[in-house]
């Protein structure tokens, strides 16, 4: 597709004309005493995930009663069951979950990530390494030490130990979870919404948030379209002991194939993400042990010592999905629900994060004022707030796979050469580093460590 995908996402009022009518700011919860009840809340969550139950925290936090509902049962949703994948989380996020007291539950299990190494070509070591760009980019936390001492470019965690911080912490708050529940109807009206269950039960708020995944069931019910394509590669996700110490580096790897990532985790592991193409994915998936490790030497050559695969191998294909607009009447999109994109520069959650971070300042903000929570006013506040950011990182994560996935000697060359600029530029990396990290522009009150 051509650039125009932007201009139209991009483009005029986030929802139709809207009547000013409707339902209060504050709507108590009902006692639930049976299956033909209606629970009142003042915002309806629909995915219990961690984009879900961290705006649950945050809301609470701020003196909302939301109610989170998931078809799947909790102990699927929260388990500590290992599914292969860890997330970079930028400092600002980071930041955001200490604010809503999961430090403590997660500090353990996250991995400071001190340098990030990035090079064009082969993995170094590599046998065939001599075809390697000799330009190298390299991120170092000490460069902007000072913003705030000790802090480091991002984190590393494991999604098992995210998951499992938020379900202790919601149980903690005493936010109300519907799960397993299968949603029968969805009525988004001027005066407020209603989600009617198939087991009977009618819920009803000011105000609906989608957090049920790139795939939304919500998002379609409210006649959201949504942008995207398939970039025919898929990213083998596995975990690996290292022989020697990684030191919190992490490294980045852009190969005509897809970007091959090492990112450093606790215990001297590393999670690696290996995009190749789908046929080429599926191939190492359905290698034996002794040949996936086979392939792992290979692309890692002798830099960082012995490699041993760990647990398993998972796979996930890769597309770019961005809705048309990130609000409806009485909705709200958060996280891969309103944009699923390419791992390529460790954004994906740390997106949703920032969404979270902004709709619940906005409705906190908006319950103090004593407004109606799903107003097109209140909510026009959070889509012009986040709308701008979502789109320029997706067209960033687009444009950067497709500039490095091709070994075009031209293009190689030509990237060699920016990230060559790049990394000779001291304040060129470190505008990098805070974009990265989430610390530029206009930043929520939870991103900076403040509370609602």
């Amino acid at each position: 597709m051509g650039p125009g995908w932007l201009r139209r996402v991009y483009s005029g009022a986030e929802m139709p004309r809207l009547s000013e009518a409707g339902v209060g700011a504050r709507a108590g919860l009902a006692a639930y005493g049976g299956m033909s009840e209606t629970l009142k809340a003042d915002v309806l969550i629909v995915g219990a995930g961690m984009a879900g139950a961290t705006l649950a925290l945050a809301l609470k936090s701020g003196g909302l009663e939301p109610i989170l509902i998931d078809r799947a049962p909790l102990s699927d949703q929260w388990a500590e069951t290992f599914d292969g994948r860890a997330s970079a989380i930028a400092f600002s996020a980071f930041r955001q979950w200490r604010t809503l007291g999961l430090g403590e539950a997660l500090e353990p299990h996250a991995q400071r990530i001190e340098q990030i190494m990035v090079t064009d070509g082969r993995a170094p070591g590599a046998a065939s390494s001599k075809t390697a760009s000799p330009f190298v980019l390299r991120f170092d936390s000490a460069e902007i030490a000072d913003r705030v001492e000790g802090e480091p470019l991002g984190y590393l965690l494991e999604n098992r130990r995210i998951r499992a911080a938020l379900a202790a912490a919601i149980k903690a708050a005493g936010v109300q979870v519907l799960a397993p529940v299968a949603i029968e109807d969805m009525d988004f009206g001027a005066g407020g919404v209603t989600l009617t269950l198939k087991d009977g039960r009618t819920l009803t708020a000011p105000l609906a948030v989608a957090a049920d995944g790139r795939q939304s069931a919500v998002r379609a019910k409210a006649g959201i379209g949504v942008l995207g394509w398939t970039y025919g590669q898929s990213g083998v996700v596995a975990t690996v002991a290292l022989e020697r110490p990684h030191n919190g580096v992490a490294h980045e790897h852009f190969l005509p194939s897809g970007p091959f990532a090492i990112l450093p985790l606790t215990e001297n592991r590393a999670s690696l993400v290996w995009t190749e193409s789908d046929a080429s994915a599926k191939a190492l998936m359905a290698a034996s042990p002794e040949g996936f490790q086979a392939y792992l030497d290979r692309r890692f050559g002798d830099y960082v010592g012995l490699v041993s695969a760990l647990e398993g191998r998972f796979l996930y294909p890769l597309a770019l999905d961005l809705a048309e607009r990130m609000t409806a009447q009485r909705l709200a999109l958060i996280g891969d629900a309103a944009h699923a994109v390419h791992p390529i520069a460790g954004q994906g959650l740390n997106l949703g994060l920032k969404d979270i971070a902004a709709v619940a300042e906005v409705l906190v903000d908006a319950l103090r004022l004593g407004e109606d929570l799903g107003s097109p006013i209140v909510l026009e506040r959070y889509a012009r707030w986040r709308r701008f950011d979502n789109v320029m990182l997706a067209a960033a994560t687009d444009g950067f796979t497709r500039l490095f996935s091709t070994d075009n000697p031209l293009m190689r060359l030509a990237r060699g050469a920016g990230m060559g600029v790049v990394n000779a530029v001291g304040p060129a990396r470190r505008f990098f580093m805070q974009e990265a990290g989430g610390a530029t522009g206009d930043l929520p009150r939870l991103l900076r460590g403040e509370a609602l």
